[in-house]
């Protein structure tokens, strides 16, 4: 019984040696925590994988939920837009878009709403205007096509700048199922309306030409010398009346030529007295 005991506490002595011998270079207990930092490493990976983040492709992508029977198509009306090439719309002025609705299905359709806003073009998710959504409640038959009309004014604040554009249509079939298409999903360009005549500059025009003539009326009344000397009063007329020997009494009864009440006489009838006092001295 002790040979026995012998013998195993000497294989067990001798396990570690013989395994050091087949494996030269690494033992035991460094090959097992080399596998527990493998399986660490591993599930590592994996917890990363499953925490990294979408991207915006992907967030779009998960929220665009349309039918297969359903066929949307976006055309802009005001301003006109050329096919093919980048859409421009213009600040301060009103933009106005047709969405046509086409059901290839043989259910019902419903429209229920639409609507756009302004995202960040370096980030669709993040929305800078949302414009009103407007409900249409409109039922679209089997076969058939339906259009509906949006309009928006872009800020002036956006001008001469890219901004992200994002049209959603909102709508419905008969058992309940809800849908959400991004008919519209594209980065457009802000540009400023050209107008043949600017009401601002021709006032603004009118308003510099007024202050230059202002500034030379002034210029001309304060300037030394410019008003000239002064011209000399005019005399006023001064009334010196008639001589005696002027006045023609012929006209005139002789019964009004002495002053009633008075012993004087008139100057014609003392001129007559003188004539006929010389011709009696005579």
């Amino acid at each position: 019984m002790a040979r026995l005991q012998n013998l195993i506490l000497l294989l067990l002595l001798a396990t570690p040696v013989i395994l050091q011998i087949t494996n030269p270079g690494k033992s035991f207990v460094v090959n097992a925590e080399e596998d527990e930092v493998e399986d660490e490493g591993a599930v590592e990976d994996e917890e990363a994988t499953e925490d990294e983040p979408m991207t915006d492709e992907d967030e779009l992508a998960s929220d665009k939920n349309v039918s297969p029977d359903a066929d949307t198509t976006l055309l802009f009306i005001k301003p006109a837009q050329t096919a093919g090439a980048s859409v421009e719309l213009p600040a301060g002025k009103i933009v106005e878009f047709l969405v046509g609705f086409a059901n290839k299905g043989e259910n019902d359709f419903v429209i229920e709403s639409l609507e756009a806003s302004f995202r960040y073009p370096m980030d669709f998710t993040y929305h800078i205007q949302n414009f009103s959504a407007i409900p249409y409640q409109k039922t679209v038959k089997p076969d058939q096509e339906a259009t509906v009309a949006y309009s928006f004014i872009p800020a002036d604040a956006f001008a001469g700048r890219p901004i992200g554009l994002t049209v959603n249509l909102a709508y419905r079939d008969l058992e309940g199922n809800f849908f959400m298409d991004p008919v519209f999903n594209e980065t457009v360009s802000i540009v400023e309306f050209d107008e043949g005549f600017d009401t601002e500059v021709f006032f603004m025009y009118v308003f510099l030409a007024a202050s230059g003539l202002l500034i030379l009326f002034l210029v001309y009344t304060f300037l030394p010398g410019s008003k000239g000397k002064k011209s000399a009063p005019m005399s006023k007329p001064v009334e010196t009346g008639t001589t005696h020997d002027d006045v023609d009494y012929e006209w005139i009864p002789r019964s009004a030529l002495k002053t009633p009440g008075s012993n004087k006489t008139s100057p014609r009838q003392r001129k007559g007295n003188k004539r006929n006092a010389g011709s009696d001295t005579e």
